[in-house]
């Protein structure tokens, strides 16, 4: 297929690889993964090795990660209005976190690749007639026809230049002046000022405001304050498409997946055995792994020794996906031991797939109460442990969705058919993210607080 083939990075060919699309024309599979085995990288080695530098950070508790965006990214949205939205709402929430965790937050989008879904079974039914089930813009389209719904190859390279143009849109908003904190921090200001729960926020947005007050008098007016580092990620699901976007680094001949900054394995592929761990393995990008309430710790540690065999902070996290009735039980005891190994683990809570349930309407949806009492689990673990909850990794829009139900502008069951427009699964909506985003940061807050630790010097000012 090209010069490519015997390279490590193929060595999952012939191992089980599972939620792979059954592609009906594998000459025409094959025309379109050499044009994509010759296409120009999405990103570059060096921004991954950034990134594995910054998630090194967050291993060793000096940092906070921030990752949310679309369940699945459809071809339809790839806009500058709907990809500002999304970078907007991530940039608010980053701006509180930032504050109240007094660490750098590294923000990491579910964006420019985010295309395909594993599913639970491979076909749908629906009025008698029985069709494969929609796997996401990369590989079928969500109507409910033969034609739509037959796995076609040439969406792998629609993904490919809908993704490219997502990045150009993300790198113009965060270098160009739309992501200056003073910005971000008067758009929060705003989302106190409109919520119901506003006035629980009011006392750290003043803390934000008399902070940035008190920078500028100083004169400080530092370049960090004008733009912001904004990296890629998405699941690794579809191997044909990210081996073809794997190049050889000249720099180092190291083999990096230039499809996004970082991919992470799902719950429903991280077989030891499988296709999915082999090709994350011989690739340089950090990693990450989802891990749900059946993991052991035994599977954890091994994943461990498959994917950071030198045990380098910053190549391997793993995204806690426990459910709310499950997190306080299983959680501690995966950290506890992973800890004890001595391996340096990036812990990040999705607290969003271990709490989706179908509404009587036959919405899927999560109530936000379960979303954030998860969170609460992952932050008391660690607080327990003595560990850093290094942080949080939501499916998120930037519109005012309703799709999950229950937040400070509450959204009730009967509401979810006005505005509901995720392709897949349901994402939380401006105000939920936000609401989210300044509980997190009073939970942060508490764990300092817990440990006795020195409240940042802004958090002084401010209560005097």
């Amino acid at each position: 297929m090209n010069a490519q083939q015997d390279a490590p990075v193929y060595s999952w060919r012939g191992l089980p690889a599972a939620q792979q699309p059954t592609w009906p024309d594998e000459q025409a599979l094959g025309a379109v993964l050499s044009d994509l085995a010759t296409a120009p990288p999405l990103v570059f080695a060096g921004e991954c090795d950034q990134l594995r530098s910054r998630l090194a950070s967050v291993a060793r508790g000096d940092a906070f990660l921030l990752q949310g965006g679309d369940c699945a990214e459809t071809f339809d949205a790839v806009s500058a209005d709907q990809v500002k939205d999304k970078v907007k709402t991530l940039l608010q929430m980053a701006a509180v976190l930032t504050y109240a965790t007094s660490v750098p937050v590294v923000k990491i989008g579910r964006i420019a690749g985010q295309y395909s879904k594993p599913r639970s079974q491979p076909t749908e039914r629906r009025d008698g007639v029985e069709l494969p089930v929609y796997r996401g813009d990369a590989v079928n389209g969500l109507e409910f026809t033969a034609k739509s719904r037959t796995p076609d190859p040439e969406r792998l390279k629609r993904m490919y230049h809908a993704s490219a143009a997502t990045l150009n849109i993300v790198r113009a908003f965060t270098t160009g002046g739309y992501a200056d904190l003073r910005q971000v921090h008067d758009w929060n200001q705003d989302f106190v000022a409109s919520s119901p729960v506003g006035e629980r926020y009011e006392r750290l947005a003043r803390e934000i405001d008399r902070a940035l007050a008190f920078l500028q008098a100083c004169g400080a007016q530092p370049r960090e304050f004008r733009s912001t580092e904004f990296f890629s990620s998405h699941e690794a699901l579809i191997l044909d498409y990210e081996a073809a976007l794997t190049r050889r680094d000249s720099r180092t001949g190291q083999w990096y997946d230039v499809s996004g900054h970082m991919i992470w394995i799902g719950e429903r592929t991280r077989q030891l055995d499988g296709a999915h761990i082999e090709f994350a393995s011989k690739v340089r990008n950090p990693i990450a792994v989802k891990l749900g309430p059946t993991v052991t710790a035994d599977e954890a540690l091994a994943l461990i020794d498959r994917l950071d065999p030198e045990r380098e902070p910053g190549r391997l996290s793993f995204i806690t996906r426990m459910g709310a009735d499950r997190v306080r039980d299983v959680l501690p005891v995966l950290v506890e031991k992973v800890t004890a190994s001595g391996a340096q683990i990036a812990w990040i809570c999705d607290p969003m797939h271990g709490n989706t349930f179908t509404a009587p309407s036959g919405h899927k949806t999560r109530r936000f109460d379960d979303v954030l009492d998860e969170v609460r689990g992952f932050f008391e673990a660690h607080r327990e442990l003595g560990t850093h909850p290094g942080g949080i990794h939501v499916e998120l829009a930037g519109e005012d969705v309703t799709e999950c139900v229950g937040g400070g502008a509450e959204i009730r069951l009967d509401d979810l058919a006005h505005r509901y427009e995720s392709a897949c699964d349901p994402r939380l909506n401006r105000y939920q993210s936000l609401d989210l985003a300044f509980q997190v940061a009073e939970l942060y807050q508490d764990r300092i607080v817990t440990r006795d630790l020195p409240r940042p010097a802004t958090e002084v000012l401010a209560a005097d």
